[in-house]
Order: structure tokens, then C-alpha cells, then sequence
């Protein structure tokens, strides 16, 4: 499976786009939507054409790690949930995850409200919930139930 245009919109919107090297909330080099990696020095300058790249290229690393973990079949909104999970965590956060571990159970009524426990990041040594992972975390949450974040998203119901 791969992540559709709703999880490239949603990785999108709450990543946002900058075309020069920045440090996150949580302290990490980025630059493009998100990209992290050796490839990020200081002061580095991108293209939007390379963001993409950048963007796509991640987004096929992720995809075998889900498949990697996952081990029970996913709708197409659950894969893309999954998608803009990992894509901001990384796999590792997933392969830990009572979210996971739920997923493969086939819970999937209790995995909603484990995304909701993942809005915390690092900041000056110390785990805080931070209002823009909160926003997302409730995004991936609907959009795992089916609900259309795209479509929210584009109209501009999610902020």
C-alpha cells in the first residue's frame, strides 16, 4: 500500500513547507516538509521541486515500515493515518507503540485514541504537549475513522 494525495495533504499542512534548514520544536535540523537526515546541514537552501523529492523519498521509506509492523490489512484512511504518524515520530515510535500493538490486536476502535497520546515532543529536556501535534494527532484520529481531513483541510476547517 502507499500513502495517498490525503496523507501527502495532511503530512503537508501540518509540516509546512521551508526551503532552508531550520530546527524544530524539538531541536532536530529540517528542512523541506519535515525531511530530517545527514543530507540537512546548517544553512542549507532547497528548491520547492527538491522539497517534493524530498518528500516523496521519505514517504517510500515509511511506506516499507509500516508494512514492515503492520500485520493486518488496512482501508485506505487507515494507511494514511499511519502514514502521517510515522512520517512525523519515525518507525521506531510506531514499532514501540500501544498503538501498534492495538492495531495488530485489531482493535481498531481503541486506535484513534491512542494517537491522541502521542502530542508531546522535547523541548528544553522535557516532554510537553504541544498545541500544533495536538491538532494533528486529532486530525490522524479522524482521518483513521474515515473521516474526510482532506476535504476538511482544504477548506479550511483544520488550522
Amino acid at each position: 500500500m502507499k500513502a495517498s494525495q490525503s496523507a501527502i495533504e495532511l503530512i503537508k499542512h501540518y509540516e509546512g513547507c521551508k526551503l532552508e534548514a531550520y530546527i524544530c520544536p524539538a531541536g532536530i535540523l529540517t528542512i523541506g516538509y519535515g525531511h530530517t537526515g545527514k543530507d540537512v546541514t546548517k544553512g542549507k537552501i532547497i528548491t520547492a521541486d527538491q522539497a517534493e523529492k524530498l518528500l516523496i523519498a521519505d514517504l517510500a521509506k515509511y511506506d516499507a515500515e509500516i508494512a514492515r509492523y503492520v500485520k493486518v490489512e488496512l482501508n485506505q484512511s487507515q494507511y494514511d493515518a499511519l502514514v502521517s504518524f510515522v512520517y512525523n515520530l519515525g518507525a521506531r515510535a510506531l514499532a514501540t507503540s500501544t498503538l501498534l500493538r492495538k492495531l495488530n490486536a485489531r482493535e481498531f476502535d481503541a486506535v484513534p485514541r491512542e494517537f491522541l497520546k502521542w502530542d508531546k515532543a522535547k523541548v528544553n529536556g522535557e516532554f510537553k504537549a504541544l498545541p500544533g501535534l495536538t491538532k494533528r494527532r486529532k486530525s490522524e484520529a479522524a482521518l483513521f475513522r474515515g473521516e474526510m481531513v482532506h476535504d476538511a483541510i482544504i477548506a479550511g476547517k483544520i488550522t
